[in-house]
């Protein structure tokens, strides 16, 4: 089996560059933290810059006002945002953007790409009561009248659904699994905020009981597997981005600790029980980098790009929440703190892990791919 080569495109560097320091000037760390208290819970004005910059387009086609790359050109934007805990709907509305390209129709495209490659928000309800990571697990039900679909049942985990002005929600129609567009209008009133472990992040439960929508608000239901199925390994590709960013940062965090630190009057990052930990989450970070830029190279490849896809996202998970551990210890007591940035890191790892598959799930979807 041939994996994609570990090194950038010629795109991913420019973007590489210029999101390094835009995440860096844009979000740092005391930044991150007034919004995490804020009730929008990003800076609507980094967010205009954010489009501007036309990373809201990156993945969108050109025939549809899109810059005309692919979602490996994402990835290393969503690195650096991971990198310094930048929040934007940046991933959901790429998410949501996929769901379109792949799921939608003529009319829906048309309407709603252009949209958001101006910086339009969207958004996936996907995730229920249930937790099962198999998008096609699907108690939301939509039964069909005529020209109108009325929806029932409740989803969770959708990320940014307040600032939303599209969601595309999974349901079971005619026994199938389809996914439906719902526009800001469509949900007012509808969103419960949830609370979740990482602050950083906007997360709503979302009921549709009683919402009736129109047919036309219904996407290629004999594409919906495939579309599920694209939209799971772009978000743990994502997500891979993101962890691998975080883990850059908390691990630079900790040394950073480690070498100004004094105890019995030694520097602690002297001490065997500290160095070497940290070496070896270093280790384990550049090996999921590598894991990461070669599923985001090889994503498009049949049947090769699932395997790396997962192979990152187990990669990353487990990196992201040992080197947050880590750093969360050798603070000592002051690591246990709200004031101490590895915890954020610490509940951002966790957030990831629950959402698309934690690296035990990747891994049990890997077995039958590598030994089938």
């Amino acid at each position: 089996m041939q994996m994609a080569g570990l090194g950038y495109s010629e795109e991913q560097i420019e973007l590489l560059d210029v999101a390094t320091s835009f995440c860096r000037d844009k979000s740092p760390i005391d930044r991150v933290r007034k919004l995490m208290d804020s009730d929008l819970g990003y800076d609507a004005d980094v967010w205009a810059e954010m489009a501007a910059l036309g990373w809201t387009a990156i993945s969108i086609p050109e025939a549809h006002s899109g810059v005309g790359l692919t979602v490996a050109e994402v990835v290393p934007v969503v690195e650096q945002m991971g990198r310094h805990l930048m929040a934007s709907p940046l991933v959901s509305s790429t998410l949501a953007a996929q769901a379109l390209i792949v799921g939608g129709n003529e009319a829906q495209t048309s309407a709603w790409l252009p949209k958001l490659a101006e910086g339009a928000i969207g958004t996936l309800a996907l995730s229920e009561a249930h937790g099962d990571w198999d998008l096609q697990n699907i108690t939301a039900t939509a039964k069909q009248e005529g020209d109108t679909v009325h929806l029932s049942g409740e989803k969770l985990f959708v990320a940014w659904a307040a600032s939303a002005d599209v969601i595309i929600a999974s349901v079971h129609l005619d026994g199938k699994p389809a996914l439906v567009l719902l526009t800001a209008a469509d949900v007012a009133g509808r969103l419960r905020r949830e609370a979740i472990i990482d602050e950083t992040k906007r997360s709503f439960a979302l009921s549709l009981d009683g919402l009736a929508i129109s047919r036309a608000a219904v996407l290629e239901v004999d594409r919906a597997i495939s579309t599920l199925s694209h939209i799971e390994q772009v978000a743990n590709l994502l997500q891979s981005a993101e962890m691998c960013g975080g883990s850059q940062s908390v691990i630079d965090y900790t040394v950073s600790y480690l070498q100004t630190r004094k105890q019995f009057g030694k520097l602690i990052g002297e001490y065997q029980a500290l160095k070497h930990p940290t070496v070896d989450a270093y280790v384990e970070y550049e090996k999921a980098r590598s894991h990461l830029y070669s599923a985001a190279n090889s994503f498009s490849d049949q049947g090769v790009g699932e395997i790396a896809v997962r192979m990152a996202k187990a990669a990353a998970d487990a990196t992201y929440s040992f080197a947050a551990d880590r750093a969360i210890q050798f603070h000592g007591g002051f690591g246990f703190t709200h004031d101490c940035d590895a915890g954020l890191h610490r509940r951002a790892a966790i957030f990831h892990a629950s959402q698309f598959g934690d690296a035990a799930w990747q891994r049990a979807k890997l077995a039958p791919l590598l030994l089938g």
